[in-house]
């Protein structure tokens, strides 16, 4: 039975307030109508899912493939729909009990403040962590040059590949023509066991166009043989490396 002195959030709140905040915020929802309920038994429990909740919603986020479309909107209104049916399962009679009795609620602009607090309490630590992890990773990147009036580039992970290998790699595609004297090529280069992984930033539509990939599988079978007991795979990339158009294996 809840203290009618005890505000409380009502139903549109955790549909509103999860969606603008994230789990953090229906976490703080539920705890505080647990409380209004003298349920205060229930409030440890529901902050330990959340975190949980909120841990796992996120890492999934951060795993999606960016070439893979998901809709922006789709991932907050799974996680306000699932909380707005528990407090639809958990908290909807006490709720209206408390509503009917005389009891108060909390304001809109209380449900608003305390979303954008949440969702300021999940993104600064979310956002400095990617940046961290960024700039560490880019830390470990380094470049090679090569060719006298143009200049190739071919950029790697130090931690994964060694310059010998970046060098072969470059000798390759000397001896192929890929690197010649007419235009500077930018590739990055990764390796996986016995397997190169190679980027090739090329032009948009490519993928398509079976007549300008053809320079492309002939290169990659030219470096198959150049490297025969290593496994060779192009992506072929526009614009950055994530958005990959079309893999040559």
């Amino acid at each position: 039975m809840s203290e009618l002195k005890s505000k409380i959030f009502k139903e549109k709140a955790f549909w509103v307030g999860t969606f603008l905040g994230g789990p953090l915020v229906a976490g703080y929802l539920f705890s505080e109508n647990f409380k209004a309920f003298g349920e205060k038994d229930k409030i440890t429990p529901t902050w330990i899912i959340t975190i949980v909740v909120t841990i796992v919603v996120f890492g999934i986020a951060f795993m999606i493939p960016e070439n893979v479309n998901i809709p922006n909107q789709l991932i907050p209104i799974a996680y306000s729909a699932i909380a707005y049916g528990l407090f639809k399962k958990y908290q909807e009679n006490q709720s209206n009990e408390h509503i009917e009795s005389g009891g108060e609620f909390y304001s809109w602009w209380r449900v608003i403040g305390i979303s954008i607090i949440g969702l300021l309490i999940t993104i600064i630590p979310i956002f400095g962590t990617a940046f961290a992890m960024d700039s560490m990773e880019q830390s470990q990147i380094s470049t090679k040059y090569y060719g006298v009036n143009v200049k190739h580039e071919i950029s790697y992970n130090s931690e994964s590949i060694s310059e010998t290998e970046i060098d072969k790699i470059a000798d390759g595609f000397r001896e192929t023509g890929f690197f010649d004297l007419s235009v500077a090529k930018y590739v990055y280069a990764e390796k996986e066991k016995n397997k190169y992984i190679i980027s090739i930033s090329v032009i948009k539509g490519i993928e398509n166009d079976n007549t300008a990939l053809e320079p492309f599988i002939d290169l990659r079978k030219q470096m198959d043989n150049y490297f025969p007991n290593k496994k060779i795979e192009f992506n072929l990339t526009v614009d950055y490396l994530d958005n990959i158009i079309k893999v040559l294996k």
